[in-house]
């Protein structure tokens, strides 16, 4: 990425930046915020449309219900207070994807207000991060700048999009470099992905995210002045362009100029941000009270009710996980990714004789051969029935991990599910003691300069016994067994 001006460790040092960030997310409704128009992704340009959310004289909104319910559960779930009576305004703004010349939003009183996230610092312990408000409100259509033969000269509109219902989720400037912007969004992310209010596809716009970035010198009593840099379409770019635009504005001060409130759009290719439009008045927007709703009202009751339908959230799951079935805190994050993973995963740990087990399989060698065939856990061949399966098998100690590796291998090279290769191609697995014995006392007879390491008290050098063994065995000695024997032969040399 290139950066706006070479600027030394020292200078950047001298400099705190402090981040805002304004989240927009499409909620998953069935119709509009404000209609029964469809609430649906892409269709022909300006066919899920009506006068309602075209703006037409004599049409009146009517508030989508699952909207303030879907709302109501993204508010709670990122720790917010719910306000019983909020109020929707008019926004002013006139823009050629805005039909009726203002956008039906919350301002002084919104649905939720002081929340938070947690996320890690740069040293990994937790950091809370302010959440101002939650409000809501109705997207705006889309302006199209290119893709017709015209497009050098003319702006296509599809109002599709206009009256989606959204949240806007303001955070405090708590953060302070772009690692923690990432972070944040991440968890903002995973979280309203469990709670089931939005699908979140940054490329559908269902998840848009500006960032408020300033400036000051360590020390100071007063932020710098912001610039919002809008429109980023994945957390990685919003990360770029938080680093890009900090560096930019430390340089600006630096050479002796100003930072201008304005704001900014990122430009991927270029690695920089340039200027979109001055945005010198803190409030450039003109809000009245909407006089076609009523004051919304959600009452104690209402909101018991749209609590019931609150899930386990991803860091109270993670949590109960590594209790219950004693895995780590690193498998733990990873099988709570989605709520789908977590489910599933838990159906599994739930069957197997040993959920640790589980999660080693998965982890490990079901997931590496699902990277290299580039598959998804819901393409895999082998089955949650497969993997417990095979786990019981490897704690039972009837399958050694090179056995293992060889089915897995055989189940994803043939598209089958591990009970049907393994009933077909069945390891013969030795567990006689005396054919073990007999193996054991070759690689001893071998091998005299590691017995007596082992008897001058270097006992881990019954591994090497163990694997050369194993080897000898073809990957058939019972692990458990063999262990055992290599132990009990190698102290009786004394």
């Amino acid at each position: 990425m290139s950066t706006a001006t070479a600027l030394s460790p020292e200078i950047l040092a001298k400099y705190q930046p402090v981040i805002g960030l304004e989240v927009h997310v499409q909620l998953l409704t069935e119709s509009k915020a404000f209609c029964g128009c469809v609430n649906k992704y892409g269709g022909d340009p300006n066919t899920h449309v009506c006068p309602t959310c075209l703006g037409l004289p004599g049409a009146l909104p009517v508030l989508n219900r699952k909207a303030v319910e879907f709302a109501v559960l993204a508010a709670k779930a990122i720790n917010c207070e719910i306000r019983e009576t909020s109020v929707f305004s008019r926004k002013n703004y006139f823009y050629p994807d805005s039909p009726k010349g203002y956008q039906i939003s919350q301002f002084d009183k919104p649905i939720a207000e002081n929340g938070w996230i947690d996320v890690p610092d740069a040293a990994g312990a937790p950091k809370r991060i302010g959440v101002t408000r939650l409000h809501m409100e109705e997207d705006a259509g889309k302006s199209i700048h290119d893709g017709f033969a015209d497009s050098i000269s003319k702006t296509y509109i599809d109002l599709n999009r206009c009256g989606t219902p959204l949240v806007e989720i303001v955070s405090e400037p708590d953060l302070r470099t772009a690692d923690e912007v990432f972070e944040y969004l991440t968890k903002l992310k995973e979280i309203l992905l469990y709670t089931g209010v939005s699908d979140c596809n940054m490329e559908e716009g269902s998840l848009r995210c500006d960032a408020n970035v300033s400036v000051m010198l360590k020390g100071a009593k007063e932020f710098g002045t912001k610039a919002e840099v809008k429109n980023v379409n994945s957390f990685r770019y919003i990360r770029s362009a938080v680093e890009y635009e900090i560096e930019r504005q430390i340089g600006v001060i630096e050479d002796g100029g100003r930072v201008v409130q304005e704001s900014r759009l990122w430009n991927n290719a270029e690695g920089r941000t340039y200027s979109m439009r001055s945005k010198e008045a803190a409030h450039d927007y003109r809000y009245f009270p909407e006089p076609d709703l009523p004051p919304l009202v959600v009452g104690a009751a209402w909101q018991a009710e749209i609590l019931k339908s609150m899930p386990e959230l991803p860091e109270a799951r993670r949590a109960r996980m590594i209790a219950e079935y004693e895995i780590s805190a690193q498998d733990a994050a990873t099988f709570t990714a989605t709520g789908a993973f977590a489910d599933q995963f838990e159906a599994a740990a739930k069957k197997a004789k040993s959920p640790r087990r589980v999660a080693a399989l998965l982890t490990s060698e079901i997931t590496m051969r699902l990277r290299l065939a580039g598959l998804e856990l819901e393409q895999s061949p082998v089955s949650l029935d497969g993997i417990v399966m095979a786990a019981d098998l490897a704690e039972s100690g009837e399958l050694s991990s090179k056995m293992l590796k060889q089915l897995f291998d055989t189940s994803f090279a043939e598209s089958k599910d591990f009970p049907e290769i393994y009933e077909r191609d069945k390891p013969k697995q030795i567990s006689d003691t005396g054919a073990i014995e007999a193996m054991i006392d070759e690689v001893i007879a071998a091998n005299p300069k590691q017995v007596e390491q082992y008897r001058g008290g270097k006992k881990t050098v019954a591994a090497f016994f163990v694997g050369n063994v194993m080897r000898l065995s073809k990957g058939q000695a019972n692990p458990a067994l063999l262990n055992e024997l290599v132990v009990k032969k190698l102290d009786a040399l004394g």
